[in-house]
């Protein structure tokens, strides 16, 4: 196997809303890193042509009417060559990926990303033009979702595997959304791509691709379920054979504090006292007190519900009644980044919040803070614990999909055998979520368990390329499959 395609609604650095997007700027690099010709396709948004730089065209597609322009570029850190799918009345627009400017669902998404699944289709079957045709097509997430399902119809077409990476979006649209999209009337079906009368976009991945993956082995477990199969776990049961759950890896040469050019001072497991210039630098800029005794919590997150940021609100008068600091960053709901202020407003010297998304200021916290957060509800695999871990910010975090895979709680036992990294609660509540930072904190202000805690959890290697590998082995399962079926 040499061809793979990887279609993705977005790739950092190009363009960025959460997890995806490292994901897929990351994995193309390290399959790349083992021999293999890769190529990523995504949407060409205006950011992604920005950022890219120069780019030539190499077709010109008609689908269903639309003129579509096919833009081959480079990654700007790995060379891996990149397809962008420029449909300006689709994709050439302000706000982001998925909402407008006021966090408002673009009213036709269905059919940009249909769109977009069907540009894929003809890449996949060697239609577009570019004399290039995939072994593997490895899709994520619902906005690709229709892409397995349309390569169903195909004859002598490649192999698939489509990958969820949060189960809880779905692209999910009314009965009359199919019929506006004039999608092919076979693929209406209980087994298909109908959804308790809507039209699923997310299921035609699951119900129709060789192999599925998602992004931790807890994970997988938990979608089967009806807790977090949401509504799908039915199908998932069905296909758990050819479900596996992959971790995802870490970029180190981005994400390392011996290395990292966002942070004040670098340090490694190996000379961690530097750490301490990282957080002066980072209570500076926030406006807390600089002082290196206080416990200082960080916080880098989307603020959803799913992450648990309502169990951190409520759990805020017993936590701050002790010494101990906390700064936040992310933006969300907007509820939740109101109550967030009104927290920091109420402890002005314990409690910094930044809404919006800067990339640096999230190094900087990794870097600076003596404890990161991560209360999700559930949390498919997370990426931020694994940069804690690197950055001897001891993770604090619900027990939960990729959280449970990754960060082994700090007990006696675990400080025996040398496992422990982090500290963990098991069930969604602002008080476990409290005991927990409370253990953690005890830790902290033990020289010989943080010493301990810190050198163990900057030790875990979640790099890419082990991850790598693993896919690598799921698509030759998969160009098995799509040959005997």
């Amino acid at each position: 196997m040499s061809r793979i395609l990887f279609a993705s609604s977005e790739a950092a650095p190009l363009i960025k809303t959460g997890g995806l997007a490292d994901i897929s700027g990351s994995l193309p690099a390290a399959l790349k890193s083992l021999r293999q010709g890769v190529r990523l396709v995504l949407p060409a948004y205006p950011q992604a042509l920005q950022r890219i730089g120069k780019t030539r065209q190499r077709a010109r597609l008609n689908i269903s009417g639309d003129t579509v322009s096919l833009l081959e570029g480079r990654m700007p850190d790995s060379g891996v060559t990149v397809w962008l799918v420029d449909a300006p009345q689709h994709f050439d627009r302000g706000g982001g990926p998925y909402v407008d400017a006021e966090g408002n669902d673009w009213p036709d998404n269905a059919e940009r990303f249909t769109l977009f699944c069907r540009v894929v289709v003809e890449i996949a079957m060697g239609r577009a033009g570019l004399k290039w045709q995939p072994e593997v097509l490895h899709c994520n997430d619902w906005q690709t979702g229709l892409v397995p399902a349309l390569l169903s119809l195909e004859r002598e077409r490649p192999a698939s595997v489509f990958s969820i990476h949060n189960l809880a979006y779905q692209g999910r649209f009314p009965y009359s959304t199919f019929e506006k999209l004039r999608l092919p009337a076979e693929l209406w079906h209980y087994s298909g791509l109908e959804f308790y009368g809507d039209l699923s976009m997310i299921k035609g991945g699951l119900a129709y691709a060789d192999r599925l993956t998602t992004v931790s082995p807890t994970y997988a477990q938990e979608i089967c379920t009806p807790g977090l199969g949401h509504g799908l776990e039915g199908l998932l049961r069905y296909r758990c054979r050819q479900l596996t759950g992959i971790l995802n890896g870490v970029d180190y040469s981005v994400w390392d504090p011996s290395v990292d050019p966002f942070i004040k001072a670098h340090y490694s497991a190996e000379h961690p006292a530097a750490k301490r210039r990282n957080k002066a630098a980072l209570q500076k800029r926030l406006g807390l007190p600089v002082d290196a005794d206080i416990p200082l919590l960080g916080l880098v997150s989307r603020f959803v519900e799913q992450k648990g940021i309502d169990l951190l609100l409520k759990a805020a008068p017993k936590l701050f009644g002790n010494e101990v600091q906390l700064v936040m960053l992310g933006s969300g709901e907007r509820e939740l980044e109101r109550a967030t202020k009104a927290l920091a407003q109420r402890y002005p010297r314990q409690v910094a919040v930044c809404i919006g998304y800067d990339e640096e200021l999230a190094h900087q916290i990794e870097a600076g803070a003596d404890l990161f957060l991560m209360p999700s509800r559930f949390e498919p695999c997370g990426l931020n614990q694994l940069y804690s871990l690197r950055y001897g910010t001891l993770p604090v975090v619900h027990r939960t999909g990729g959280l449970a895979d990754t960060v082994v709680h700090t007990d006696a036992q675990s400080l025996a055998d040398g496992s422990a990294t982090g500290f963990t609660f098991e069930h969604a509540t602002a008080e476990e979520l409290l005991g927990a930072i409370q253990q953690a904190i005890a830790c902290y202000r033990k020289a010989a368990c943080r010493k301990q805690v810190m050198q163990n959890a900057m030790a875990q290697d979640f790099s890419w390329k082990q991850s790598a590998r693993a896919y690598l082995a799921v698509y030759r399962q998969a160009i098995q499959d799509a040959a005997s079926g």
